[in-house]
């Protein structure tokens, strides 16, 4: 089995003029998905509690970045439709 856990970030969303953005964590037989900036695992199929604990721990951890992953998105997504 791959040992490997991927991870994906969603482009900003925004609701009730809250942006937010969805973080994926996955490997080949588990998921769970949380949301930033709250850092809270919101669906999670497979994960053990206090792995689950450890994927909010590291979303605060890494907020900053994730933030700026989830801009990068939006960027790209808009370079994308003017061509």
């Amino acid at each position: 089995m791959n040992d490997e856990l991927n991870m994906s970030v969603s482009p900003i969303c925004v609701k009730d003029g809250k942006k937010y953005a969805y973080i994926m964590f996955s490997d080949d037989v588990r998921s769970a998905e949380g949301t930033i900036p709250d850092c809270k695992i919101i669906n999670n199929n497979g994960f053990l509690e206090d792995e689950v604990n450890q994927l909010e721990a590291y979303m605060e951890r890494c907020l900053s970045e994730l933030k700026r992953l989830a801009a990068a998105q939006n960027a790209f997504n808009a370079m994308k439709k003017e061509h």
